[in-house]
């Protein structure tokens, strides 16, 4: 495996050219310049990270078109996802606005959400997801994720963590940007970093919702 030194210029040119051109002749005729400017240098990316967060899936760069409107066959973005639990872990990203970072849950059966929000609603454990978020706010990442618009059945309005109880996932992250320090041979530090700092919600999240799985851990 190659060493990580970093993702060159031509990367983020590659995504800004597909936005504007995202058809199968612009791929073919630069599929060289995805698979050396932007798998390669992810592949060696994820696998510098692996001894300490294991090993990475790095996704396809090909959309699935089946069921959406926009039929465009190539995502405009390289990601690569890390997990800790079901849909639960790190995530690292590269696309024509640079590069990013986050973690936390992006999906959740039914019985893994209620286990998940049954920890929240603990006074024994959902004040410890508080200080975890709000100290990765204090840091500067940013918390997101898809929100009910509604109260979640079971539980009161007036619940001092509603706000968290709402969420149908759990996200924090950062982005970098496409400068030279944000792109170049650093970024492995950076990422090793911030997963670090993100590695309490990860587990918390893990743990709780490992309650809500079939094994019933």
């Amino acid at each position: 495996m190659d060493e990580f030194t970093g993702f060159p210029v031509s990367a983020l040119d590659f995504y800004d050219d597909l936005e504007v051109d995202n058809t199968k002749s612009f791929w073919e005729a630069h599929r060289t310049t995805y698979a050396e400017a932007v798998r390669a240098p992810m592949t060696a990316l994820v696998a510098a990270l692996e001894p300490e967060f294991g090993p990475a899936k790095v996704f396809r760069p090909y959309r699935d078109v089946r069921f959406a409107k926009d039929k465009t066959p190539y995502k405009t973005h390289q990601g690569a996802f890390v997990a800790a639990g079901d849909s639960t872990g790190w995530y690292v990203e590269i696309s024509a606005r640079g590069t990013r970072v986050g973690a936390g849950f992006y999906d959740a059966s039914g019985p893994r959400l209620a286990a998940i929000r049954e920890g929240i609603a603990s006074d024994l454990h959902g004040p410890r997801l508080e200080q975890v978020l709000a100290a990765l706010e204090a840091d500067g990442f940013e918390i997101s994720g898809e929100r009910l618009k509604t109260v979640p059945r079971g539980y009161d309005a007036g619940h001092p963590r509603i706000g968290l109880l709402r969420h149908k996932q759990l996200f924090a992250g950062r982005r970098y940007g496409f400068e030279a320090e944000d792109i170049g041979p650093g970024l492995l530090d950076r990422v090793r970093a911030d997963w670090r700092s993100l590695r309490p919600l990860v587990e918390w999240i893990a743990l709780h919702g490992d309650r809500g799985s079939p094994d019933g851990r």
